[in-house]
């Protein structure tokens, strides 16, 4: 009787790597929070620069929340154990990953040779930074999907409880970095 009440207690228990997931998460979000106070501090101290957010952005928040969905399709497929699914939904989610930093970059370009930069006003500084520190964290979580893509190719095809696991450590953080772009995107456009 003791034996089967620890085995559900452990059962029961977050995973270290996930409860440390978390935390990061949660201190990322009072990084982006400090940000996003500071910039409202900032514009009512006057003197700000208002510019309107280049639509490219809003295709690379299509781009997001695409990977995420294809992502989460990917992970369904693993533990379903259809192979194929799997492969390609992890291969689409990577490229759309791709494409969010590719259209954030055209977005920092076009913004940069309408005259806002890092040395003008500071709402431009402001912008690069949110927009720049959350493409940081989405190039960490890309970088996990590669890992995960290297694993998916690399080791034979096999549900295991480790593997879903570490899967599920990557969906969990690639959904949070794509709610926290939607955040972001809310708030730029609303704080004008």
């Amino acid at each position: 009787m003791r034996a089967l009440e620890m085995k559900e207690n452990t059962h029961n228990r977050i995973h270290p790597q996930i409860f440390a997931l978390w935390i990061s998460m949660g201190s990322i979000v009072m990084l982006f929070a400090a940000w996003t106070s500071a910039y409202i501090v900032k514009q009512a101290s006057g003197n700000w620069l208002e510019f309107s957010i280049p639509r490219i952005f809003f295709l690379s928040t299509v781009l997001i929340i695409a990977s995420s969905v294809t992502l989460h399709f990917s992970y369904n497929a693993f533990k379903k154990g259809v192979e194929g699914t799997y492969k390609i939904m992890l291969i689409a989610t990577l490229l759309l990953a791709i494409g969010f930093i590719s259209c954030q970059y055209l977005g920092w370009s076009q913004l940069f040779e309408s005259g806002l930069d890092f040395k003008g006003n500071v709402s431009g500084s402001f912008f690069y930074l949110i927009t720049g520190g959350h493409a940081a964290h989405v190039l960490g979580g890309i970088s996990a999907i590669i890992v995960a893509i290297l694993h998916a190719f690399a080791l034979p095809f096999k549900f295991s409880e480790k593997r879903r696991h570490r899967f599920e450590l990557v969906l969990q953080y690639w959904h949070f970095v794509d709610v926290l772009w939607i955040y972001l995107l809310i708030f730029l456009l609303i704080i004008k």
